[in-house]
């Protein structure tokens, strides 16, 4: 896989997202992802239709076009980064429902799991 083979698109007004993204990108050795807020994205990857599904979740977006989003968007990503079985895991068929209501849970109670975690809400810079 060459540098930059995929792009992962996240929500740049989210400070909870930004903390996850640096620890992917600190994880990212080999430069696998474009790691950019969607609201940034150029066009190529970016289309309306995208833009619309990146309001709602982390987007993976690969060479041929084909995209993830949420959990198994996840899921790839850790798969990616070195973190193979647990990436498997969590996108193997019995847990992937599972997966994807936990990354639903996260996304909306980010701001409170962002105060927990990092002592900051969501929004917080």
């Amino acid at each position: 896989m060459t540098t930059g083979s995929y792009w992962l698109l996240w929500d740049g007004g989210c400070g909870f997202c930004r903390r996850v993204v640096g620890w992917v990108q600190s994880h990212d050795r080999e430069g696998v992802f474009q790691i950019i807020p969607y609201q940034e994205a150029p066009s190529p990857p970016m289309t309306p239709e995208l833009y619309a599904r990146c309001r709602h979740a982390v987007q993976v977006v690969c060479a041929d076009g084909t995209t993830m989003e949420a959990g198994r968007a996840v899921g790839f990503v850790l798969e990616r980064i070195g973190w193979r079985r647990l990436g498997r895991v969590l996108n193997a068929r019995p847990v992937a429902p599972v997966t994807e209501w936990g990354y639903r849970f996260i996304a909306r109670h980010r701001g409170v799991i962002g105060r927990v975690l990092f002592g900051r809400s969501c929004s917080d810079r």
